[in-house]
């Protein structure tokens, strides 16, 4: 392969000034994550004295000491669903992909000291994500559960969806994937259903309850008065219902039981061994990553730039360099492991579609992993773009990234618009795994067009009626900018998840590395399906 060499000028004042501007986005997510740490430490000691560990250090204790751990949709929920001051950022579970006993794993713990950890519509939706992710990539499933359950304020709104949950995790355990839940507190009603649903579950002494009604409920449905350990305490689901496989002392003693129930799935021996790799560092500071994305986004910005400095030893092999360059496609090196990569430099045009169709059913063909860099306003308009067959193209493109079976992981640097982002498996299309840097926009059009279009629509009515207003136009123009602009940033998207994380730009080729290898892992291993998961008797 070709190394590409570098003509950013990191000693510009315009590199100086994007870097400032995307080093301030890191900040600023970054606090939004560390507030809302801080508030549930500030929680913790009363906890503690009640022999409680905090979530934080039960997901430390839970890890192998020293492997990386991903943590995903860390934004979900903020400013949303009522969330005033950013405090439920999070979604009241702590998730991510990380190593325990030796196993990559899916990760799921209840953040009890958020919120008590209760479970709000889009919370809901990023355990299934969570889900997803562990099916699509066959990783077990480790859940230490304390939650409040479903959020009743809200959980009218989204009931008829809610057992999309436990749908997927009778799915997990017919795929032959394993879920290991350890029950901290307490789980009542619909909750139950979740250890309930899992393959082995852990209990904790004289601490853990499971029941479908507690003591208020029973006695109001049926006037039996009975106590919580009588109804769903762990000695009784270990002694006579069965619920529990396994009875701990206590939260450290039942993580201890977690990793070694983990450890015992021998889920990497059938796997071929680590390969004995030392990839080369790309030539150019990871730090310069901060300075490439221009303050403005019509500016333009070769995406070279970005490969070159993710890629092993920058090397980038350049496909079809010279036909439509405003799409770029090409294969590197990541940490080792082959991949390819589309990225745009301008709109999609149809010979760019046409382009990155074909690439796809090459990588289709030779089984490579695609990652995608989105910086695209779309699809190219006008009327040689129709002429040129750009709806043609484009939607075989679409068809080309939906229905290919390699890995897709998707990384939005700057804009992602319209039928691009599909074009460049945005959310709707199912990637593998989907991230976004701090000042990126997806959306369907710029607010500045949005707001135009409407204006335009608007003005039209009112010519028809002879009765144009002005002002009315304006305000409607600016109201529709602001909202726009309000739903499009990277906050507000990963919020909704509609991306598995915002990252910083100097971790790209290490995040885009580690779920690499997921992907490659959960391709290359076998599991032992069934039709209808595990039973439990």
């Amino acid at each position: 392969m070709a190394i590409f060499h570098t003509q950013l000028d990191h000693h510009s004042e315009q590199f100086t000034q994007n870097a400032k501007m995307m080093y301030d986005c890191v900040s600023e997510f970054r606090a939004i994550e560390s507030r809302v740490i801080q508030l549930a430490e500030e929680k913790a000691p009363r906890y503690i004295k009640r022999g409680l560990i905090p979530t934080r250090e039960r997901l430390s204790r839970l890890l192998d000491p020293g492997a990386p751990f991903l943590e995903l949709s860390s934004l979900c929920g903020y400013m949303q669903e009522g969330d005033t001051d950013g405090s439920a950022a999070g979604g009241g579970v702590i998730a991510g992909i990380g190593y325990v006993s030796g196993a990559r794993c899916m990760v799921m713990i209840d953040d009890y000291l958020t919120k008590g950890g209760s479970i709000t519509q889009l919370g809901s939706h990023k355990r299934l994500r969570m889900y997803q992710i562990a099916l699509q990539n066959k990783l077990p499933v480790i859940a230490l559960a304390q939650s409040g359950g479903g959020d009743l304020t809200s959980l009218g709104d989204w009931f008829g969806f809610s057992g999309a949950g436990f749908a997927m995790q009778a799915k997990l355990s017919a795929a032959g994937i394993p879920q290991i839940t350890l029950v901290h507190g307490s789980a009542t009603a619909g909750g139950a259903y979740q250890p309930g649903l899992s393959d082995y579950v852990v209990m904790i002494k004289g601490q853990s309850t499971v029941y479908l009604a507690g003591p208020p409920l029973l006695k109001a449905a049926t006037g039996e008065i009975a106590t919580d350990e009588e109804i769903g305490g762990a000695q009784m689901h270990s002694e006579v219902s069965g619920v529990a496989d396994y009875q701990a002392e206590n939260d450290i003693d039942g993580i201890r039981i977690i990793r070694e129930i983990t450890a015992s799935l021998g889920w990497n021996d059938d796997l071929d061994a680590p390969r004995d790799n030392q990839p080369q560092e790309p030539l150019y500071d990871k730090d310069q990553l901060l300075g490439i994305v221009p303050e403005e986004a019509k500016t333009p910005y070769d995406v070279r730039e970005v490969i070159t400095r993710i890629a092993d030893g920058s090397d980038f092999l350049d496909f079809k360099a010279d036909y439509d360059m405003g799409t770029v496609c090409g294969h590197i090196k990541l940490a080792g492991t082959v991949c390819a990569v589309i990225g745009n430099n301008a709109p999609i045009t149809a010979h760019g579609a046409a382009k990155a169709a074909q690439f796809i059913h090459l990588c289709q063909q030779s089984g490579t992993a695609i990652i995608f860099l989105h910086n695209t306003t779309g699809f190219l308009v006008g009327t040689e773009s129709e002429r040129a067959g750009i709806i043609k193209h484009g939607a075989k493109l679409i068809q080309a990234v939906t229905n290919t079976t390699v890995p897709k992981i998707s990384l939005v640097l700057g804009g992602s618009y319209g039928a691009g982002n599909y074009a460049m498996a945005g959310r709707g299309i199912e990637p593998h795994f989907m991230f976004a840097w701090p000042r990126s926009v997806v959306s369907v059009m710029g607010p500045a067009q949005a707001g135009s279009v409407l204006r335009t629509v608007a003005q039209a009515k009112m010519a028809r009626a002879n009765a144009i207003d002005t002002d009315k136009l304006d305000r409607l123009e600016k109201r529709t900018v602001e909202v726009m602009q309000a739903k499009s940033g990277a906050l507000a998207n990963s919020a909704r998840l509609w991306d598995d994380g915002i990252i910083d730009p100097r971790d790209t080729r290490e995040i885009l590395a580690f779920a690499l290898n997921i992907c490659r892992e959960g391709q290359g291993r076998s599991v032992n399906t069934s039709r209808f998961g595990v039973p439990r008797f």
